[in-house]
């Protein structure tokens, strides 16, 4: 097989498999930071109790999430040496702020948060809840900035050495500010609170159809609606400003989403369809002229088509188109669900409808859905290139690795990986089932 077809593939899988994590750590940082804030507000014993439930959820996903992201680095090393030497100037500025500033924030206050309980003022421990919160939120902050200067780079320039060609930092600011970073960082924000919310509304709803822990399902699942209904806006505005800036920037990953062939023409939205690569062509379901507007406010404005680029400068156009789409959809959906269940909540019947509390139960997969097909779309969009307009992805490959060892490596972490997948999944299931734990008299039912 290829060498760097199978790269590609391992990074794909243990980043894939390691942003399972991360979202969720953000989401279910900003429900914890709520619900303790609200024990400190009211001083209902509840609240108290639902934020050690979450947390020793939190530090089960916080443990995966390291243990994953250790090995997605080592591949710098190991499989990409000619991008490592490329960009690491600039790359690894970013990677090393997020390690001192960043992680190191947030493991270090997760201590007090998982174990100070009974050590430190109530006051305290709210500060490293939030601290926590913050640092998982700031360590977002730096991954996106890497990722987003290898869509649009900038503050850079390009500097000759005895190894090759070679980015240097020349305005760390315009580095961290590059073209796409804020609508990137915005949307991922909105994709981790939805992971978040609907982990909580997921759990809620298990228990109010076990017929369990009532009280405590319904002020969680109070608490996960509202955050959903504000991610899944926020995730379409957010969805909306980041295509625009993909349409100035990244031109052909445009074309490819929306299988937009013409080299200059008006533009129409596909709501679903397929993409014929080789004869250029795309069929299916399309609004006319609304990725015009969508653009530009003009529905006869032209926008740039895959006919502009060269073959060998096109992505994948049907993977792209594909991925893209089904992600709307899901993005929909759970607009959908959110605003159904706050509509519901405001009727009074939210918790008596067992088949809407089943929906939530396997809700929580969307946001995982959602966010992996848009890193998909992201990253295959940008394709040939890995660093968009300065250096391909075959030619940032390790020169000294060969595809069966690159295949062994694969079929090793695929096998820890599937581990990994079960011990959390039978982790999360026995905390799940062994549910919160009342004390001082506390059932779940109401003030201490």
């Amino acid at each position: 097989m290829d060498y760097e077809f199978l790269s590609r593939l391992q990074f794909g899988l243990t980043i894939g498999f390691h942003y399972i994590f991360p979202p969720l750590s953000i989401g279910l940082g900003l429900c914890l930071v709520i619900m303790e804030g609200m024990y400190m507000k009211t001083k209902n014993r509840l609240y108290h109790q639902m934020t050690r439930f979450w947390v020793r959820i939190f530090g089960l996903i916080f443990a995966l999430g390291v243990a994953t992201g250790i090995v997605m680095e080592f591949q710098f090393g190991t499989n990409w040496a000619s991008y490592s030497r490329y960009v690491g100037d600039v790359f690894g500025s970013a990677l090393a702020a997020e390690g001192v500033f960043a992680f190191f924030l947030e493991s270090g206050f997760l201590a007090i948060l998982l174990f100070g309980w009974n050590k430190v003022k109530p006051g305290v421990h709210f500060l490293s809840t939030i601290l926590v919160c913050f640092g998982a939120h700031f360590s977002a902050i730096w991954i996106v900035v890497a990722n987003s200067w290898q869509q649009t780079p900038s503050g850079y320039h390009l500097v000759e050495t005895a190894t090759g060609m070679r980015a240097e930092t020349l305005d760390f600011w315009a580095v961290v500010f590059n073209p796409s970073f804020l609508d990137r960082i915005s949307h991922v924000y909105m994709g981790a609170w939805q992971a978040g919310a609907f982990l909580v509304l997921s759990v809620s709803a298990f228990y109010l159809i076990r017929n369990k822990h009532h009280e405590f399902a319904r002020v969680s699942m109070k608490i996960g609606l509202a955050i959903a209904v504000v991610a899944s806006l926020g995730q379409l505005v957010t969805g909306h400003g980041s295509a625009v800036t993909v349409a100035e920037t990244q031109p052909a990953k445009l074309a490819a989403i929306e299988g937009h062939y013409p080299e200059s023409a008006p533009a129409g939205l596909y709501l679903m369809g397929w993409v014929d690569e080789a004869n250029e062509t795309t069929s299916g379901i399309q609004i006319p002229g609304m990725l015009s507007w969508m653009v530009h406010y003009d529905t006869e404005a032209p926008i740039t088509g895959l006919k502009a680029f060269a073959p060998e400068d096109r992505p994948p156009v049907n993977l792209v188109f594909q991925s893209y789409h089904i992600m709307v959809a899901v993005g929909m959906a759970l607009i959908g669900i959110a605003l159904f269940g706050t509509f519901a909540w405001w009727r009074g019947t939210l918790f008596k409808m067992r088949w809407y509390l089943w929906i939530l139960v396997f809700a929580v997969l969307l946001p995982q859905i959602g966010n992996q097909l848009g890193w998909l779309t992201a990253e295959v969009g940008r394709q040939p290139w890995i660093v968009y307009g300065l250096l391909r992805t075959a030619d940032a490959l390790s020169k000294s690795v060969v595809a069966s060892q690159v295949l062994g490596s694969i079929l090793l972490f695929g096998f820890i990986y599937l581990l990994l997948g079960a011990v959390f999944v039978y982790q999360l299931n026995h905390k799940i089932q062994h549910g919160p734990e009342f004390d001082d008299g506390i059932d779940g039912g109401g003030r201490a």
